[in-house]
């Protein structure tokens, strides 16, 4: 039974953002194939996410210097304890599903934010002295994408999505692209079509 985090990134439901729908689909069979796997389905939109900002970033500083946690500010203390969570919930899982809409040639803000709350020296990498080494490479991760244009993963939200948790660690990484639907708006509905039947022959393996 394996432990499995949805990360959706978009404001809008399946009715309105297509790579919801496609994540959709991709659910819908993944739970069919797998029963007993336990499933956490987040949509940033609908929960507070630390943003590293000067709470944060002074709080670690004394606690980096010893200062006990219940000498921070009541504000910092929410801060660092809603982080903490974000990456204790991401450690304890074994497969993760990150679903997002290309936006400005990025991710969302929102997802950006969250992966930093993931991306923690000592814990999902450390540094060596030959370099960086993540410490997750037992995950599995799938990141599906809608893309106005066809970029076939060139873009830079797709690449930085694959390098990040390349960095951490993780080497099982796929990516499904619902692309293309702005440069051939005539065909936008059999492109999405054609992906949501890559993700469910996909969920039939992750």
């Amino acid at each position: 039974m394996a432990r499995v985090l949805v990360i959706r990134a978009h404001p809008f439901d399946s009715t309105v953002s297509r790579s919801m729908k496609v994540l959709d689909a991709f659910l819908e069979e993944y739970k069919a194939v797998n029963p007993y796997d336990r499933i956490k389905d987040m949509n940033l939109y609908e929960v507070a996410i630390p943003e590293i900002d000067r709470d944060l970033l002074t709080a670690w500083k004394e606690l980096s210097k010893g200062t006990l946690f219940d000498q921070l500010t009541s504000r910092q203390q929410e801060k660092v304890t809603l982080f903490n969570h974000y990456t204790d919930d991401f450690l304890s899982m074994d497969k993760i599903i990150i679903a997002n809409p290309l936006w400005n040639m990025h991710v969302p803000a929102r997802l950006k934010t969250w992966i930093d709350t993931v991306t923690v020296a000592g814990q999902t990498f450390r540094y060596t002295e030959s370099g960086a080494v993540g410490l997750v490479p037992d995950k599995k991760l799938l990141h599906i994408q809608a893309n106005g244009g066809v970029f076939e993963g060139r873009d830079p939200a797709s690449q930085y999505i694959k390098g990040i948790f390349t960095f951490l660690g993780i080497e099982d990484i796929s990516q499904l692209f619902v692309e293309g639907m702005d440069t051939y708006p005539d065909r936008a509905d059999e492109i999405v079509a054609a992906a949501i039947e890559k993700a469910k022959e996909l969920a039939k393996t992750f």
